[in-house]
């Protein structure tokens, strides 16, 4: 019984200490923020936004249509109104709002209106997302900066907030995947499947062309 009543202040502090740890991890879980963006191809933009210092998350879907819970055969086959988007999750104390979407925009042809690269259609067109004014205004400024930069009219459009629907497992990760799928170069991983796809497709080198130096993921 001694025992046990010395205890209770040991299992008490145990109690407190579990219950601080876990609400260390909610209050640092809710200080992460998203944000929505289409680029083209959402293998790509998760590709390259996953290597991005402070970004947490990055999951590819859908968003911008009209029909709740696309498949990815739908949206391809067109009529739903969704564009191929990634959600960002992100550190704000690390990398803000506008230094995502500066990337963003160095990280596509803001100057396509008709999909990107080698894919064509309202389904790979670029295009920002925004969730609330900041977001509007962080996108706006971000937009203007490149339109300078380049000396052309960026024409990706900044949207209201939508309704994101990820993708099936399959397109998640897509291009780190060792799982074999049958191409018409024969079997191979989908991450070299990826890579022959994204040389073949021309992004990085259009990319490249349109930002030079300032290209962040172009060859990366």
């Amino acid at each position: 019984m001694m025992y046990l009543i010395k205890a209770k202040p040991v299992v008490l502090s145990l109690m407190i200490a579990l219950g601080l740890f876990a609400q260390a991890k909610t209050s640092k879980a809710q200080g992460l923020e998203t944000l929505l963006v289409a680029g083209g191809c959402f293998w790509c933009v998760e590709a390259d936004f996953e290597k991005v210092k402070g970004v947490r998350e990055v999951v590819s879907g859908f968003a911008g249509g009209t029909v709740p819970n696309p498949t990815y055969k739908q949206v391809v086959r067109g009529g739903t109104g969704h564009y191929e988007a990634v959600e960002i999750t992100y550190d704000p104390t690390v990398i803000n709002t506008g230094q995502i979407y500066d990337l963003f925009f160095r990280s596509v042809d803001p100057t396509d209106s008709g999909g990107q690269f080698c894919d064509r259609g309202d389904t790979y067109r670029t295009a920002i997302f925004a969730a609330d004014s900041d977001q509007k205004r962080a996108a706006e400024q971000s937009k203007a900066n490149a339109q300078v930069a380049l000396g052309q009219t960026v024409v990706t459009p900044i949207l209201s907030a939508a309704d994101f629907y990820p993708a099936d497992s399959y397109h998640q990760d897509y291009y780190k995947q060792s799982d074999l799928i049958l191409t018409r170069f024969g079997p191979k991983s989908k991450a070299n499947a990826y890579k022959a796809y994204r040389e073949a497709c021309g992004r990085d080198a259009r990319v490249k062309q349109l930002w030079g130096d300032a290209a962040p993921f172009a060859g990366s």
